[in-house]
């Protein structure tokens, strides 16, 4: 009996420890990592009252009133001038509020005639000033163990005063493709039944769009003492091993042979593509072995190796949203289908339709071009119908 779909994550989570690698990299190189530790606000900001404008200090309740200019406070400078009554200082925007002032007149409001102020037109108590700890107060928690840095992620940090920060050490993700009948990059094809390897590629590159450095290993050819020597050799260079091809009920599908030396946590699922999956556990490191079919292996990869790593760098699984189904899709298998499918935004709705994709086997890459996500076909239905709502994963 094949395993359930929920049953098999419960399974593999059941089996991921905390992931503590961390090294220090510095700020000016660290887009897109994923932060390692919580970042507090050391201090208030600002630490005192601040200019949002161009303008001039003044006590509120001092409007009404001609008002002497005590002289200028530039950005990046103490105030040098206490307020009394019917004065008032020209500040700039990011300068210090002076002492005993409230609020801030901005230029574009008033009229100077020597060395004395007239407001034109009066602005509510505290306008313009940029109170104590407006942006964060010291203490406050302002970035996550796990956030992802980003733009402005890595300006707040260069705000605190950051030069190095510690971020989690990208997983090593191996990668080994194999067959016989597959042939590598820039080899040429010696017959029609060969064909050109692609599922190392994808692979890769979806596991570097995950945070994570790859190792691509040379190809596997269908040889029951090699695939061992292969597998164990790989192992010692990556913290998950992702084979493709193999696993299958054909004669010369060696992989799943060689995989059951390990602990095999996962054997089969109730899904379809990729109902023969095998995922072992050796320590800490994982082995993913993967169907052949190029489809196949990047929908599998995407529904397990991704759920390892976003365990391990603390990822939210915010790539799974409800959409309204375009047209109606009857199932083809028993099984709990992924199904390729375009999504758009319109008139406010997530919409999913499956214009263009083309109905066959688990090897036609291009049903995910165009930024494809998976349409979830529940395993006890036979027809999603029009509008109804659909889950999508969106790919990496």
């Amino acid at each position: 009996m094949l395993m359930p779909y929920e049953k098999s994550l419960e399974i593999l989570h059941s089996h991921i420890k905390p992931y503590e690698r961390v090294e220090k990299v510095a700020l000016t190189q660290c887009l897109g990592r994923i932060l390692a530790n919580d970042i507090k606000a050391s201090e208030n900001q600002p630490s005192m009252p601040t200019s949002a404008m161009d303008g001039y200090a003044i006590k509120f309740e001092d409007q009404d009133l001609p008002l002497k200019i005590l002289g200028i406070t530039p950005a990046g400078k103490m105030p040098e001038f206490k307020l009394e009554a019917n004065t008032c200082v020209k500040t700039f925007t990011g300068s210090l509020m002076s002492e005993g002032s409230d609020t801030l007149v901005p230029v574009e409001n008033v009229r100077v005639e020597n060395n004395t102020l007239f407001i034109e037109k009066k602005v509510p108590k505290g306008f313009a000033v940029r109170e104590i700890g407006e942006n964060y107060k010291k203490g406050e928690i302002l970035l996550k163990k796990g956030t992802k840095l980003n733009y402005s992620e890595i300006a707040l940090l260069a705000e605190l005063g950051f030069f190095h920060i510690s971020v989690f050490i990208k997983p090593i993700i191996g990668v080994l493709s194999s067959g016989s009948e597959i042939k590598d990059l820039g080899e040429s094809l010696e017959n029609p039944a060969q064909i050109r390897s692609s599922n190392h590629i994808a692979i890769a590159n979806l596991a570097k769009n995950l945070n994570c450095d790859v190792r691509i290993f040379a190809l596997l050819k269908d040889d029951e003492k090699d695939t061992s020597k292969a597998i164990k050799t790989a192992l010692k260079a990556c913290d998950i091993l992702v084979t493709t091809g193999g696993v299958s009920m054909g004669d010369f599908d060696f992989l799943k042979k060689a995989i059951k030396e390990y602990e095999l946590i996962i054997d089969k699922a109730d899904i379809k593509p990729g109902r023969h999956i095998k995922i072992a556990k050796i320590d800490e490191k994982f082995i993913i072995a993967l169907p052949g079919f190029p489809y196949s292996a990047m929908v599998m990869f995407n529904l397990y190796a991704r759920e390892i790593i976003n365990a391990w760098l603390l990822q939210p699984k915010d790539y799974v949203c409800k959409a309204f189904l375009q047209g109606n899709y009857k199932k083809k298998t028993p099984y709990l289908e992924f199904v390729a499918c375009n999504v758009e935004f319109k008139n406010g709705r997530i919409l999913a339709n499956l214009e263009g994709k083309k109905e066959g086997s688990s090897a036609i890459i291009n049903n995910l071009n165009n930024k494809a996500a998976l349409m979830i076909a529940p395993k006890e239905c036979e027809i999603l119908e029009n509008e109804s709502l659909v889950d999508i994963i969106f790919m990496p």
